[in-house]
């Protein structure tokens, strides 16, 4: 998988003091990223939808799914992985069983269609992507003592590999989603700035 690359935005926007990039909108955020990655303490300290959400990217039209009706929201994603039918989550058995780990299909991501009237729905523009992606050993310590208190069952199974691995497939998707022209930035933890990808040539 080719290396996400990022940079710092050249200046920032504030919602309930945590920094964003400048120009997007509260109710377009969607927050995702990988178990333990902060989503959720994200999510709370921004007052948005603390209820998950789920979405499959192999799905057509996911981008009227009812799940993305209440922003800003937290959202667990399915990717679609060569020699699987279905969607998986990087926590799913089938994913976690799979050695070596399943290899993601970008061919079979759906993308929004572009706004092409002025009567259409811009669904290109209307969500913004922030993939919460911290670095593997940070990861994966706050998984192991998250672990400790027996409070997510996502981190029964828990080693460093499966968290980099799982890192691998957001950071991939993320730069995939960002090519394909949709608005997305990384963030490498919940108290670190947003940060905007950086890539030669977009689709």
């Amino acid at each position: 998988m080719q290396e996400l690359e990022t940079k710092p935005f050249p200046e920032y926007q504030y919602i309930k003091r945590v920094p964003f990039p400048p120009g997007i909108k509260f109710r377009q955020i969607l927050v995702t990223g990988p178990p333990g990655a902060g989503k959720s303490t994200l999510i709370r300290r921004i007052g948005g939808w603390s209820e998950e959400g789920y979405l499959d990217l192999s799905q057509n039209k996911w981008w009227t799914s009812q799940a993305l009706a209440i922003r800003p929201r937290e959202i667990h994603m399915g990717f679609p992985f060569v020699g699987f039918e279905q969607a998986l989550a990087v926590f799913d058995d089938e994913w976690l069983a799979a050695d070596p780990p399943p290899e993601l299909d970008l061919d079979r991501i759906r993308i929004p269609p572009p706004k092409r009237h002025f009567w259409s729905v811009d669904w290109i523009g209307r969500y913004i992507f922030e993939f919460l992606v911290p670095p593997a050993e940070i990861l994966y310590r706050q998984r192991s003592e998250r672990a400790k208190r027996g409070t997510h069952p996502v981190d029964e199974q828990l080693s460093l590999s499966i968290v980099s691995n799982q890192l691998m497939v957001f950071r991939a998707v993320a730069l995939h989603l960002y090519r394909k022209g949709l608005y997305v930035y990384v963030r490498e933890g919940t108290d670190a700035p947003p940060l905007a990808i950086e890539a030669r040539g977009r689709d």
